[in-house]
């Protein structure tokens, strides 16, 4: 069984990682996107990639890493993304096979959906109110990754609809 820090054969020492990932504080760096976590999405097309995810779902591109490498993305205020070529083991996904989902919040989920769809993307599930607050509409972009946006209808307990908080969120200075 490997230990937490160990890759196997690799004996180098791992420096531990901080007791509270929420008070974490990262140095600024212009050459990656300021978010915590960053998807990095292999695409067929680097170039045709970031039009569409622009055009369809709002993003812009902040960063391009050659003509057809990579592009950083914005998400709204806080979200980052890579767009990434594909090579050797870094592949679009297939059809039929699910390995992820991408949630977005965003302020309007319809206009999102309607702009979406618009641009071609195709369509998993049209906007639905959920029991835990928001509403959600989940599509498929050019190269078949899945993005779902919500948005907050209202706050809503976990203990209303069955689940159970194990330790709440911290609030976010824009709360």
């Amino acid at each position: 069984m490997l230990q937490p820090g160990s890759r196997g054969g690799n004996t180098s020492p791992v420096r531990a990682p901080p007791e509270n990932l929420e008070t974490m504080q990262v140095q600024h760096n212009r050459s990656v996107p300021p978010a915590t976590v960053i998807p990095v999405l292999a695409y067929p097309d680097v170039r045709a990639a970031v039009t569409w995810l622009t055009e369809a779902f709002g993003f812009a591109e902040r960063v391009r890493v050659g003509e057809s490498h990579r592009a950083q993305m914005s998400i709204g205020e806080h979200g980052g993304m890579i767009v990434a070529d594909v090579s050797g083991d870094q592949q679009p996904p297939q059809e039929g096979i699910v390995t992820h989902v991408i949630k977005v919040r965003v302020d309007d989920v319809d206009a999102q959906f309607e702009r979406a769809r618009a641009y071609g993307a195709r369509v998993l599930e049209p906007p639905t109110t959920q029991v835990y607050g928001e509403r959600e509409c989940t599509v498929e972009d050019i190269a078949g990754h899945r993005w779902q946006f919500t948005e907050t209808l209202r706050d809503v307990a976990p203990e209303e609809f069955g689940c159970e908080t194990v330790e709440p969120w911290p609030l976010s200075q824009d709360n």
